[in-house]
């Protein structure tokens, strides 16, 4: 078992020097539990880093929710940033509301759309941006540094969760009554859009629920991906 509270003292350094010397910078939650703990760790310090969620018009009722228990807990409105409805239309147009399903291209077509656009839009005059993701979540984050180059969006990425086990995440929600997504106890350990989200067995990948259709090696949505692949550049030098 990790020492949570080392562990939320190097976040919480990690949070203060990303707030200090990359001003301004944005935090990109999903609303679910990793992003919750960052929430909670950002807002009770009083940090200077702006929280957003991309809001793709296909999330669950319950993720949704979560804005409100933000609100109410912390006294927060998370920033929403949605598609564009012309570029939504006409995929739907041309391909069917759940084309997503029909091959790999769709779906990173779709999740290009709802997604990777809003966060261009989102991120854009930022010089850093900060994630939740952790190395234990999926083979494709398994080289996940806290602190990386990104070359997409021209600025500095930071992933402070990055040594978090998910024993440690509930650990800390627990231990600081942190709001969370209902979904999470419904067997929902990673949560995205409804359609491309179940629940999973005991036993299987934290995210073998995503995009559960496809081979495990391709499930990015391409928020954190470059020229199409998943790149991890080493951290760079505090």
């Amino acid at each position: 078992m990790s020492d949570i509270t080392a562990l939320v003292a190097s976040t919480s350094e990690t949070l203060a020097r990303i707030a200090a010397e990359f001003s301004p910078a944005v935090f990109a939650s999903s609303l679910a539990a990793e992003d919750m703990v960052l929430t909670d760790l950002i807002l009770k310090a009083g940090l200077p880093i702006g929280i957003f969620s991309l809001e793709t018009g296909r999330l669950h009722p319950e993720t949704l929710a979560v804005l409100d228990q933000v609100k109410a807990t912390y006294g927060y409105d998370v920033t929403l940033y949605k598609p564009q409805e012309a570029a939504v239309e006409n995929y739907v147009a041309r391909n069917g509301l759940n084309a997503f399903y029909d091959s790999v291209e769709m779906r990173r077509e779709c999740c290009r759309i709802r997604k990777v656009e809003p966060l261009g839009r989102a991120l854009a005059g930022n010089k850093a941006w900060v994630t939740g993701q952790r190395r234990a979540q999926s083979t494709t984050r398994a080289e996940l540094d806290v602190q990386e180059n990104d070359p997409a969006h021209g600025m500095t990425k930071f992933n402070p969760l990055a040594d978090w086990s998910e024993e440690d995440v509930w650990n800390y929600i627990r231990a600081n009554q942190v709001p969370y997504n209902a979904l999470h106890d419904q067997g929902f350990p990673s949560i995205g859009c409804a359609p491309c989200t179940r629940a999973v067995q005991p036993g299987e990948d934290v995210r073998a629920g995503r995009w559960w259709w496809e081979n495990p090696d391709s499930k990015e949505c391409g928020l954190h991906m470059v020229d199409g692949k998943l790149i991890r550049i080493k951290s760079v030098a505090a």
